[in-house]
Formats: C-alpha cells, sequence, structure tokens
C-alpha cells in the first residue's frame, strides 16, 4: 500500500481530479501550515476542503476527522472545526468519493455505513448520501 504520504498525496490527486472532472476549480494552498488542503470553488461559494483517506470497517466507511501533532513532546489530538467546511475522502477499500459537510463529521472519527443500518439512529450516517455524485455543493 506505501507510506502514508504516499496514501495521502493518492487520495489527494484522485480528490483533485474528480472535482477538476466536475467542474470545479480547485486551488490548493501554499506551504504546510493551513488545516485544510484545498479550497473548491462552487461558483459562488469557496470551501476550505481537507481530504481523508478512509477504510473499510464494520461495514463502514471510516475515517479520522482529528489531526495529530506533537506538543511539548506530546502527541495532541485536534479536530479541525472551523478551520475548514467539509472532509473529502477516498475510501482506499473501494475507490469511492464522499463529501462530507464539517458539520455532519464527528470529532475524532467519522463512520459512513455502506450497508442498511439494523437501527435508526442519528449517529449513523448512509454513506450513500455522501457520495460525491449526490454530496457535492
Amino acid at each position: 500500500m506505501g507510506n502514508t504520504k504516499d496514501t495521502g498525496d493518492t487520495t489527494e490527486a484522485q480528490i483533485i481530479h474528480a472535482l477538476i472532472a466536475r467542474g470545479y476549480s480547485v486551488s490548493i494552498p501554499f506551504g504546510d501550515n493551513d488545516s485544510y488542503d484545498l479550497i473548491v470553488d462552487a461558483g459562488s461559494t469557496l470551501h476550505r476542503v481537507q481530504c481523508k483517506t478512509g477504510w473499510i470497517e464494520d461495514e463502514c466507511v471510516r475515517f479520522k476527522t482529528a489531526s495529530k501533532t506533537t506538543v511539548d513532546g506530546s502527541v495532541v489530538a485536534r479536530d479541525y472545526g472551523d478551520a475548514i467546511d467539509a472532509f473529502a475522502v477516498r475510501c482506499r477499500d473501494t475507490d469511492q468519493l464522499y463529501w462530507v459537510p464539517e458539520s455532519k463529521a464527528g470529532r475524532k472519527n467519522t463512520y459512513l455505513r455502506v450497508t442498511e443500518p439494523e437501527i435508526d439512529h442519528p449517529s449513523v450516517n448512509d454513506a450513500a448520501a455522501f457520495r460525491f455524485e449526490s454530496a457535492l455543493p
């Protein structure tokens, strides 16, 4: 599968390609100091987007929604909060792409159920509702 940097670069490249193919203008911020990876121009609105690689776990696409940084020698996980508008996610197991507004994401992880849930619960997100084809702005 390669290292995590290669995996992240592959995810970002596939997301950029899919967005451009759908007519969006995509900008990449200079440097590595921003919380977002891309700026997606949706006509009248710019979206700050964090790209994530997800994987299948327990019939869900799971992806992390917190970044890990080192502060004074300790690893600290921080959610993105108001610093981004959406997550663009590539599931590495299926290559399916998802668009998840930050307001619909969990603070540390998000799970998108790919099968019909056994229970109707507000924290169970239907993956189909977040596919690029239906969820892009």
